[in-house]
């Protein structure tokens, strides 16, 4: 396990999707995470599309729709990267996130020219919405984080160094509302704690709220 009291930074890779409300609030947890422990995110995609395209008939409705929604978003993030540079990712799905999680605002192609426009990228990047010229990438980039932790969860995906030479990786946490200071901290440390236990597979109990944005 990493020890959180170390000063060697550690890399943690952090795979979203930027239509998951849920991955949202892990994510913004992790930037609180990178304030109280000697951590940096490593920004990379994965897709609720290509995650579910293969049972898409055993899913609600409502999801499905959703999915149709979800291909855009993450083929521009993928491009950004492919023709920016990764580290346009980070900056790109705050950008995004604040506007579809906090400012519920519609996912359509003005959503996205503005998120662009915001992080100092081309707004001619919302084209590749509609265009699979980066799916090869992006499904690269999906498998890489899924691969570590199965087909069984979704988004978020966090992997991170173990101090024994293997890696770390994770499902979640899924959080509401995304805690902050020595409570991101404490929750950080127990995630490592619990997720590199041999054997250990899950912790859970049934969510009573929703995302909470503030």
């Amino acid at each position: 396990m990493t020890d959180p009291q170390q000063n060697t930074e550690v890399t943690a890779d952090f795979w979203f999707d930027p239509l998951c409300p849920w991955a949202w609030m892990t994510s913004r947890w992790m930037l609180e995470v990178e304030k109280v422990r000697p951590v940096r995110v490593r920004w990379n995609v994965m897709s609720l599309a290509v995650l579910n395209e293969d049972r898409l008939d055993e899913l609600p409705e409502g999801y499905r729709e959703l999915l149709t929604q979800a291909w855009g978003p993450v083929r521009v993030v993928i491009a950004a990267q492919q023709l920016h540079g990764a580290e346009v990712a980070g900056p790109l799905y705050t950008a995004l996130g604040t506007r579809y999680h906090n400012q519920q605002q519609p996912k359509d192609r003005a959503t996205l020219v503005a998120a662009l426009e915001e992080v100092g990228l081309p707004a001619d990047l919302a084209d590749y919405a509609d265009k699979d010229t980066y799916d090869a990438e992006l499904r690269a980039s999906h498998a890489a984080g899924i691969t570590k932790v199965g087909q069984d969860v979704g988004t978020p995906v966090i992997a991170v160094p173990g101090a024994d030479g293997e890696e770390v990786a994770f499902f979640g946490p899924v959080v509401t509302p995304a805690p902050k200071g020595d409570q991101a901290a404490a929750l950080w440390d127990g995630t490592l704690l619990v997720a590199s236990v041999p054997g250990f597979y899950e912790l859970k109990r049934t969510r009573t709220a929703e995302p909470s944005f503030d």
